[in-house]
């Protein structure tokens, strides 16, 4: 938890004139949901992720804010029992005139502390919360508008929500719940920093809500709670950009929950449930609004999802449309729902974007809407201020209508709604099959047809075994702890059980998979599906197993009883350990362990590698070693194995995306980030240990001091990593490796087999690695050594990788082929290039191991 912060007083002269224009009732039905970019624009370029710390701010006292009359509120308005509204001062900040927002005549970051602060004292109906901080400190806003509710009406909200999701049986016969349970909405803005005008649409929606006295608001309200997000993504709200401080793209991240900010929009999904769900993108004109095309999550319950989707998304397409915008007076063309309007490219099939993780934790309408006006990127430097402004009050007007055309499908659907949601729980409680969708099982969606049928088995139950060698505890652990986050129910084995005719130590987990989230657990731990014969082209990735590419072991019963004595965890039982005498051998297999090593040498203890990329600590160590295995919860082992070659304290200079970047750093490497400009500037080599290029270096756009340099540098024996085709071309032009880079399908990406050779940089290290624009390399020069090769056969266990029209680029062309080459160069310098992307998006962990070890693969 943060820290609490100061309660700073604003005067009712300071509230009243930040107060927001009021609005026109509520309109007709809608909803939205996920992404942003054109389909057709294929891949977004790779990104990353993060270590896992969480920050929320305390609550905060309020002074000034209208006293109550309910029970459990201070004098000055604040309740403390639970209840609504649950008024919090916000603190506030400096005027900033950079904030990007303000050209576009929208509110800049520092406005919304003293709007929220105002909004709550215009009655008894708006509650501000803060849900955590950004990657870059800023605090992250939650508003719910609901009807006052006492504290035991409070608690017994919560206690149907959590009936709801664990006895969702008896739930849909509980006329209490069909009479009284709130429709939960969430209503997610600005998760692009610069898709700007969901934010102003909200506050502005949210003054409306506070201050309507028609009967249709007050009905939405006292059967409704209603959560805003403000802004998701301050950061890149502040600076114009569309990831957040660290530069990572929020809506890629919520299956590996890397960032903060998607961490808060789990936890609000977790503790709210809600039924209907929008966030608010842009700029896709027409007004772009899901449900999306083929291929379909083959985990959802679509029948449910897809029946309120569609509906939803024609109250929204209604709404927009009678707002009276034209192509031919404002450029506006007419909304588009992709599956009724389009065949492909826009697919809901990945959980990385937020609607589509939110369809797993009860959504069962869920939408991206994509908003029409473009105002970032080049528009946003080159159109003058009056046409951007015209052009935000547009967005700024399609996103409110979205906004009240879906919360009027609530009010008007809420018993459908809330029966669907609990259908949802309820099919997983009892392990019941997938409903096929079609137009008789989904009345009222047109044009269903087999393109659109995609479901799953879902299997009894996942094992992942203690005690298991070939994989290590920390990988093992941070797959519990993250299935626990995202809701899943997680129990740990007494004693040694048998399943399926295999038999497992006490201290294994089980995830029984009749259970209400069985959609979230089967997405993260199942290997997934190639979807490469059903489409021709994909929105984003199409394989992400945390199964295969986390580092644990991870085994699926298919079929049968669960047979054993367990207890549900909170959390991973602790793993880290040292043993008690001699010399000790830390395995080099996971990130965490990386970020151990890092500690140690950083200390100044002496390292040594053994031959298979394992570490070597001596005993004089062991208290060091101790403190580092309860904070990472890594195993130091008895070891005689005196090691083959010292490690050193490694700095790492990264021409890199920010995924890797992000990557590098959670292992505990010190990165100095370098590009061609800052080398032609003077970069200084001699603070860097290791160079790991994969963008933005490139060896022929170096001057003629800069490419001394760099020689000079690599002269020395730094190790080298490349990767991926930016990587490639920078050791083609540096004369490092003789090795031919063969370029797969650059759409292609996905969970693939892979072989390791026994060795520092592979030697066994997980079987499966992630491929995104894959790379293999032929023609290897003397001495190149491949480390890694694809698997026979098709390597592909899931994903999207089809070969090119001429037949080339495809799977069975990369089989058997070298993915991880390695050999050291003219110079002397020790250089792996990589084919594969064990770094992506901070996301397959279990491959993170390769980079670090060929970073640290000085020569002897």
């Amino acid at each position: 938890m943060g820290m609490p912060r100061p309660v700073l007083l604003a005067t009712a002269t300071a509230t009243a004139a930040l107060m927001l224009a009021p609005l026109p009732a509520l309109a007709a039905p809608g909803a939205d949901g996920g992404r942003s970019s054109h389909p057709g624009s294929a891949h977004p370029v790779r990104d990353g992720g993060t270590t896992d710390s969480r920050v929320a701010s305390a609550a905060l006292p309020s002074a000034g804010a209208a006293a109550l009359s309910s029970v459990g509120t201070t004098s000055l308005g604040l309740r403390k029992d639970g209840g609504y509204p649950r008024r919090n001062v916000l603190a506030t900040l400096p005027e900033n005139p950079a904030d990007k927002a303000i050209k576009l005549g929208l509110a800049p970051y520092h406005a919304l502390a003293p709007r929220l602060n105002a909004l709550q004292e215009l009655g008894n109906r708006v509650s501000v919360e803060v849900t955590g901080r950004s990657a870059g400190g800023h605090d992250l806003y939650l508003v719910t508008v609901t009807a006052p509710e006492s504290a035991k009406e409070a608690a017994e909200q919560e206690k149907m929500r959590e009936r709801i999701e664990n006895s969702p049986a008896s739930a849909a016969k509980d006329r209490r719940i069909k009479e009284s349970y709130k429709t939960p909405v969430f209503i997610n803005n600005n998760i692009h920093g610069n898709e700007w005008e969901g934010t102003d649409a909200a506050l502005k929606l949210i003054e409306e809500l506070a201050k309507a006295k028609d009967s249709r608001t007050k009905k939405l309200l006292a059967t409704s709670r209603i959560h805003l997000n403000v802004t998701a993504n301050p950061d890149g709200r502040i600076a114009g950009t569309r990831a957040n401080g660290n530069g990572i793209d929020l809506n890629r991240d919520f299956i590996t929950a890397s960032q903060p900010e998607a961490r808060a929009i789990r936890q609000i999904a977790v503790d709210k449930q809600p039924a209907v769900m929008l966030d608010l993108h842009g700029y896709v004109n027409g007004t772009l609004i899901e449900p999306t095309t083929p291929p379909h999550g083959e985990n959802y319950e679509y029948d449910l999802f897809l029946k309120n989707s569609y509906a939803n998304a024609l109250g929204m397409e209604k709404a927009v449309n009678d707002l009276g915008y034209t192509a031919e007076k404002d450029g506006v063309q007419p909304p588009v729902i992709p599956f009724r309007d389009q065949e492909e490219g826009w697919d809901d099939w990945p959980p990385i974007f937020t609607p589509q993780y939110m369809a797993f934790q009860g959504a069962v309408a869920s939408h991206t809407v994509e908003i029409p006006m473009r105002v970032n990127n080049n528009d946003y430097n080159n159109l003058p201020v009056e046409e951007l402004r015209r052009r935000s009050a547009i967005n700024t007007d399609v996103a409110g209508a979205t906004m009240r055309a879906a919360l009027d499908f609530t009010l008007d659907n809420r018993g459908t709604l809330i029966a669907d949601q609990i259908e949802t729980f309820r099919r997983g409680v009892e392990g019941e099959k997938q409903r096929v969708i079609s137009e008789e099982t989904v009345p009222g969606v047109p044009s269903i047809g087999p393109e659109d049928i995609y479901t799953t088995d879902f299997p009894r139950a996942y094992v992942i075994p203690a005690g298991d060698g070939q994989r290590s505890a920390p990988a093992a652990a941070r797959l519990v702890d993250h299935l626990v986050a995202n809701d899943v129910k997680v129990e740990q084995a007494r004693k040694s059980f048998k399943l399926a005719g295999r038999s497992y130590p006490a201290g294994s987990y089980v995830v029984d998979m009749r259970q209400a989230k069985r959609g979230i657990a089967n997405v993260i731990l199942d290997e997934g599906r190639d979807i490469s014969a059903d489409v021709s082209s994909m929105y984003d990735i199409s394989g992400w197993s945390l199964g295969l590419l986390w580092g644990a072991s991870v085994t699926k019963v298919q079929k049968g009883g669960l047979d054993f004595s367990g207890r549900e965890v909170n959390a991973a039982a602790p793993v880290g350990s040292v043993a008690r005498s001699g010399d000790l051998k830390l395995r080099l297999d996971d990130p965490k362990e990386f970020a151990a090593l890092n500690s140690l040498l950083a200390q100044g203890v002496q390292v040594r590698r053994t031959a298979d990329g394992a570490a070597i600590v001596p005993s004089s160590a062991r208290r060091k070693a101790e403190i580092l295995a309860d904070r990472y919860g890594v195993v130091f082992t008895a070891t005689k194995d005196k090691g083959v070659a010292a490690l050193r304290r490694t700095r790492v200079a990264a021409a890199v995306n920010s995924g890797e970047l992000f990557a590098l750093r959670e292992m505990g490497f010190e990165v100095l980030p370098v590009s061609t400009a800052t080398a032609n500037a003077g970069f200084d080599w001699s603070g860097a240990d290791a160079l790991y290029v994969s963008t933005g270096l490139s060896h022929r756009g170096l001057n003629d001091t800069a490419r001394a340099a760099l020689g000079e540098f690599l002269a020395g024996g730094a190790p080298v990593v490349a990767l991926g085709s930016g990587g490639a071309t920078f050791n083609a032009e540096a004369a490092l490796l003789t090795a031919t880079p063969v370029r797969g399908n650059g759409n292609a990406n996905g969970v693939v087999r892979v072989l390791n050779t026994p060795g520092p940089i592979t030697g066994g290290t997980q079987p499966h690695t992630f491929v995104y624009s894959p790379i293999w390399y032929t023609a290897l020069g003397k001495g190149v050594r491949t480390e890694q090769s694809y698997g026979g056969g098709n390597p592909l266990v899931s994903g999207h990788w089809r070969a090119n029209e001429d037949g080339t680029g495809g799977p069975l062309n990369a089989a058997g082929q070298a993915a991880i080459v390695s050999g050291t160069s003219a110079a002397g310098a020790p250089v792996t290039l990589f084919g594969t992307e064990p770094l992506f998006r901070d996301h397959p962990k279990g491959s993170f191991a390769q980079v670090g070890r060929a970073l640290l693969n000085r020569l002897p």
